[in-house]
């Protein structure tokens, strides 16, 4: 309305500023205008009503009705409310309130229980009447119906808030289904009966007599039951064991036997039987390419399946499951695995093996017997596997010759054997020669064998060869050091020949791979490495010298201190047990000398010998120059001792020095050699020459420098003075000098 006025307001001041005042004029034309307006709104409501008085008679009559209910509804509750308004306390409508609600609770439990209670009425009456059921099928029905009722079927388990009855039918009706399977699986034993002896089994449609003494069913019947209530791997599990062990068995492990097949009829009151015998054959029948054996399997397996299973292809599965692999199993043992060739030559030939073993699973796969997806393809998965299997074999056969090797080796007199010149071999990366045993020689030539195999062979195979001779390896550091033990812990030759066994087979290891690495089938040549096991077997060499060495050492020392630091030689007691001494170690030496010298690489012979003669002469030596007072008698008894160990060793030193020369002799070059290997030997030797010498000369040979050229310090010369020559001014000039004169 206001923005009719306005357009009023500015029609009629069209020319005029909308913010100017209005004339008397103008107002009265505006109202002349807004009248004439209201008129025409009038006029057209009035018409409006008219040609629509029915729908708006209609409206108003149901305005009034409702208007009407609306007073009477308020009425009502007026009257309601009037007992709360003249009441002062609320409490008894609170009150009449909640025995209202509690009532309503208890009515909605109460027929929830009702309802639990008809559940449960009706769960035990269909439970009864399963087991009073007669026909083993319809019991079998009934405990299928009832389990998603009560059994959860995320598991076995009772809900922690479900009622306790619940779980006492679920309990009846586990009840009901152990006998349930119980019965029906003896009823299937009592259908299929196996001679005792084993080779033949007889099938009945219907057990003959029923042990518990309760009527049995048919073996269809008692199969189908089972299977209703998701038994029947457990009905068919003593069955299919007792076909393993009394058909399959003699059926595969015996080469002259044959499969037959003899249906009985119906006699009176028994049902008819299918018997299968396993018949011993007259005429050996070889294996070759197992199509023999796998026709004899077969006709077992139609067998079961048409009299057993009741060609009923559930039952034949089950069957199969439960049979199935170790079928398999026994067909590898008794005949796969004694297939494989020996030889790679005659790999070709296994071709036939692999036709053979294909079409018998294929055969069993049309009969559904197996899985079409080849997931139980065993038998085919191992002749395929031909290559690996027989390197398998002849790995496990080099393992086998290996230890043998080791273990029957007589390690006892390895010296006295006829082919002692056999055993000397030269070192690959020196130019020595060293004694090993027979079992590193004969171990060596296994390996070396088997990597010329692996040459000539796919890299399959090539790669069980390497894996073998690296195995062979091993096993002398396995078993030799433990069967030895006792002789590596005491000086023996056989402790000698190991060190070489080990130090020839190092240096052996690493000339494998130039020797054959570029034979190799181009997949092994990076992956064949035997480089890391010459480390090792150093070692090891290493660590049996080197207790060899100490084992020397504390034995001479021992023998050393026998003399008691060599005082008082010049009374016969002291005398003789430092005599003694000396001829113990002198012993123990040339014992050391003959066992090492005939075994030990050269090098290696010197190189130990200095480490054990060294510490010998130097312990001696300073027992010696120990000594604070020396008679004159008692300087010539040690100068003969001396001079016995010296003779004494003569041998043993000259296998120390190199000499062209055919006839050896101790002479100044031999003793130049062996003073530069054996510092200690020199200062020894000269320990003898001072024993003899004036206190002049000894002044003299120290100014000059030979006595610490020989090792002597100014300290052991000065007590080696004092000790034997008694004082005197000369002796204190002496010892003057030697301190004023440095070393």
């Amino acid at each position: 309305m206001a923005d009719d006025v306005r357009e009023l307001l500015l029609s009629t001041t069209a020319d005029a500023d909308p913010s100017t005042p209005l004339s008397a004029p103008d107002l009265r034309l505006l109202i002349d205008h807004l009248r004439h307006r209201s008129d025409h709104l009038h006029a057209s409501a009035l018409s409006f009503a008219a040609s629509n008085r029915e729908p708006l008679a209609s409206a108003l009559l149901r305005a009034a009705s409702s208007a009407a209910s609306s007073a009477s509804l308020q009425s009502s509750l007026q009257s309601a409310l009037s007992p709360l308004s003249s009441s002062p306390d609320l409490s008894d409508l609170r009150s009449l309130s909640d025995r209202l609600v509690a009532a309503r609770r208890e009515l909605r439990e109460r027929q929830e229980h009702l309802a639990a209670a008809s559940s449960v009425a009706s769960l035990s009456a269909r439970l009864r009447a399963a087991r009073a059921s007669a026909n083993p099928l319809d019991a079998a029905a009934a405990a299928a119906e009832l389990k998603p009722l009560l059994v959860n079927p995320e598991g076995s388990g009772s809900g922690g808030d479900e009622p306790v009855v619940f779980g006492l039918l679920r309990g009846e009706w586990e009840q009901l289904v152990d006998e349930l399977q119980v019965g029906l699986s003896k009823n299937v034993e009592e259908c299929v009966e196996f001679a005792p002896d084993g080779g033949k089994v007889a099938v009945r449609a219907g057990p003959s007599g029923s042990s518990s003494g309760t009527p049995g069913v048919e073996l269809r019947v008692a199969l189908q039951a089972l299977e209703i209530i998701d038994s029947l791997d457990y009905g068919m599990a003593k069955v299919a064991d007792l076909m393993i062990k009394h058909v399959f068995v003699p059926a595969i492990s015996n080469i002259s036997v044959t499969v037959s097949v003899e249906v009985l009829e119906k006699s009176g009151s028994t049902y008819p039987a299918s018997v299968l015998n396993i018949v011993p054959s007259e005429e050996l029948q070889g294996y070759k390419d197992g199509s023999v054996l796998y026709s004899r399997i077969i006709d077992v397996i139609k067998f079961a399946r048409k009299f057993i299973c009741v060609e009923n292809i559930t039952w034949t599965q089950s069957f199969a499951k439960l049979t199935w692999s170790r079928i398999s199993d026994l067909v590898i043992t008794h005949f796969l695995s004694e297939a494989v060739p020996d030889e790679a030559s005659k790999l070709i030939g296994f071709q036939d093996v692999i036709r053979s073993t294909t079409e018998f699973e294929n055969t069993l796969r049309g009969m559904m017997f197996i899985s079409p997806d080849r997931k139980d393809g065993k038998l085919t998965q191992f002749v395929d596997d031909v290559e690996v299997h027989f390197a398998v074999r002849k790995r496990n056969e080099i393992l086998v010759k290996a230890r043998y090797i080791l273990v029957q080796y007589d390690y006892k007199n390895p010296l006295a054997s006829d082919d002692h010149g056999d055993s000397v071999v030269d070192l690959l990366f020196q130019p020595e020669k060293c004694f090993i045993s027979k079992s590193a020689l004969q171990l060596m030539k296994l390996v070396h064998g088997a990597l010329k195999d692996a040459c000539l062979s796919s890299a399959r195979v090539a790669k069980e060869f390497c894996y073998a001779a690296r195995d062979a390896l091993l096993l002398y550091k396995a078993i030799v050091p433990v069967q030895l033990e006792k002789q590596l812990n005491s000086i023996s030759p056989v402790a000698a020949i190991i060190h070489n066994d080990f130090y020839h087979l190092s240096q052996e290891i690493l000339g494998l791979a130039f020797e054959y690495r570029a034979d190799f089938p181009s997949g092994q040549q990076k992956l064949v490495v035997f480089v890391d096991l010459a480390p090792i077997f150093s070692q090891m060499a290493d660590g049996i010298l080197r207790r060899q060495i100490q084992l020397a050492a504390a034995n001479l020392s021992e023998a050393i201190d026998g003399a008691d630091g060599f005082q008082n030689t010049h009374q016969s007691q002291h005398c003789e047990s430092a005599k003694f001494s000396i001829e113990q170690v002198v012993f123990i030496l040339e014992k050391i000398h003959i066992m090492w010298e005939s075994v030990l690489p050269r090098s290696i012979y010197r190189r130990s010998m200095f480490h054990v003669l060294g510490p010998v002469f130097s312990r001696i030596t300073k027992d010696m120059l120990l000594i604070d007072d020396m008679a004159a008698e008692e300087t010539l008894q040690l100068q003969g001792l001396i001079h016995l160990a010296l003779e004494n060793l003569s041998s043993l030193f000259l296998s120390l020095v190199e000499n062209d020369d055919d006839e050896k002799f101790l002479d100044h070059h031999t003793w130049v050699q062996l003073d530069e290997s054996i510092p200690s030997l020199k200062k020894f030797r000269k320990l003898a020459e001072l024993l003899d010498m004036s206190l002049k000369s000894i002044t003299a040979a120290w100014e000059s420098g030979e006595l610490a050229n020989c090792g002597f310090t100014s300290s052991e010369m000065r007590n080696f003075i004092k000790a034997i020559f008694a004082d005197s001014p000369l002796r204190k000039e002496c010892l003057g000098w030697i301190v004023a004169t440095p070393a």
